[in-house]
């Protein structure tokens, strides 16, 4: 699957099926502080990707005053 992270912006190529929290511990990302979107569709820790998936990672960000 083609994987995009967005912070530092780059591509990479994921041999999957695996589920978002494998590819997440694979990346060193942390599960909670990232969202990983496939198409227009935020997808959660525990749902399966295909190998024929492409999918956008971005990190969480907050603030406030």
């Amino acid at each position: 699957m083609i994987v995009h992270l967005s912070h530092p912006d780059r591509d990479v190529d994921i041999k999957g099926p695996k589920r978002v929290k494998e590819l997440l511990r694979d990346l060193n990302l942390v599960v909670e502080a990232h969202l990983v979107i496939r198409g227009d569709d935020l997808v959660t820790e525990d749902e399966m990707l295909k190998d024929s998936d492409q999918v956008e990672i971005r990190p969480v960000i907050s603030g406030g005053k």
